[in-house]
């Protein structure tokens, strides 16, 4: 008999959601939260991630899943571009500068580069780096410090959703606390505010 499935019901700004639980670890979970193709949510959360940022000459982002809540984001500021900091060293990238971070939510090490000529453009100039969840901030501090080596002032790190302790960090915005869980035997999950809980 195949098990249910089980979903955490999910709510903002509107915006109404099932998330499914996903076991990363015998005894962590999570609820997950995709916003890549979500037009609608997307569309619901920039404005109000706008209205909290600092004044920014640039917004930064990882690839991927930030990136179409940089793009609304960007747009609603009048920007005419964003800046991606990529997975993979691309052959059109010009003296590329990278970063190496653990991320918990795809259990790996990753790499992140940021092309030369993205570098240029934002040397000396006031950044906002965007994400769609900060969980232990490690994808984030990797963007931060490409940002810092090309020269940029980082004034703001932004996303939709803050989990752990990160919910307690004045320098981050974000929209709403989103939990992480421990996986019961009963099927249940309990929220955790802390990976020490």
């Amino acid at each position: 008999m195949e098990q249910e499935m089980k979903y955490f019901d999910f709510e903002i700004c509107g915006v109404k959601r099932k998330l499914p639980y996903v076991k990363i670890k015998d005894n962590l979970a999570l609820a997950s939260f995709v916003c890549l193709s979500d037009t609608e949510l997307v569309q619901a959360v920039a404005p109000e991630l706008v209205k909290r940022l600092p004044e920014v000459d640039y917004l930064m982002t990882a690839e991927a899943k930030g990136m179409c809540l940089t793009y609304e984001m960007s747009r609603l500021l009048g920007m005419k571009e964003f800046i991606v900091a990529r997975k993979s060293k691309k052959p059109y990238m010009q003296d590329p500068m990278e970063c190496t971070v653990y991320s918990i939510t795809t259990q790996a090490k990753q790499t992140l580069f940021l092309n030369g000529v993205d570098a240029e453009k934002i040397k000396g100039k006031r950044v906002a780096l965007i994400d769609d969840v900060i969980a232990t901030g490690d994808s984030v501090r990797a963007i931060e410090e490409l940002a810092k080596k090309a020269g940029a002032e980082v004034v703001a790190k932004a996303a939709i959703l803050a989990e752990l302790e990160t919910v307690d960090r004045p320098d981050v915005i974000y929209l709403k606390e989103h939990y992480v869980f421990r996986p019961n035997p009963d099927g249940t999950y309990t929220p955790l505010h802390s990976l020490n809980d």
